[in-house]
């Protein structure tokens, strides 16, 4: 019984850098923060012998950043179209509130956000659908760096444990 302990630990630690690696594609998981998780947990069962409180600090403000940019990556998108402050803070709402309908939220809500603020301050229904169609864009850019930084991090973390 005591030897099963580390091995469901290490398939705890599996299951979340897994989880953690979907969640960075599929919005409604929090990827990175998970990530994070299954690596500090590898880096406890090990008794931070391979990697240590330097490593960790690098890999914790590399999460902090991913989730940093998770939630601003569609007001830039949006911002770089020249929208409306109410397209901006609507696309902020929509990223917010979509958290409530699940991945199709998730999707939506930051272009539905970013129209509805767009069409309030403005008017122009072409202008909205650009400003909304930006704002997904910053979205889909946002996960791109989302998932670079991931493999960032395991790629730190597998250096700092073989190295």
């Amino acid at each position: 019984m005591v030897e099963a302990v580390p091995v469901l630990l290490w398939l705890l630690v599996a299951a979340l850098v897994v989880i953690g690696l979907a969640g960075v594609i599929v919005p409604a998981l929090p990827g990175v923060p998970i990530l994070f998780a299954g690596l500090w947990l590898a880096a406890w069962i090990d008794g931070y012998l391979s990697v240590g409180s330097w490593t960790l600090g690098i890999l914790g403000v590399l999460t902090v950043f991913a989730v940093v940019v998770d939630f601003l990556a569609s007001v830039f998108g949006a911002k770089r179209v020249g929208a409306s402050p109410e397209a901006i803070w609507g696309a902020l709402i929509g990223s917010v509130v979509g958290l409530i309908f699940g991945l199709l939220g998730l999707l939506l809500g930051p272009f539905i956000g970013a129209v509805g603020g767009e069409l309030m301050a403005r008017g122009g229904p072409a202008r909205a659908a650009e400003v909304g169609v930006a704002t997904w864009i910053g979205l889909v850019v946002g996960t791109l760096v989302k998932l670079a930084v991931s493999l960032a991090m395991l790629f730190i973390f597998v250096f700092a444990w073989f190295w």
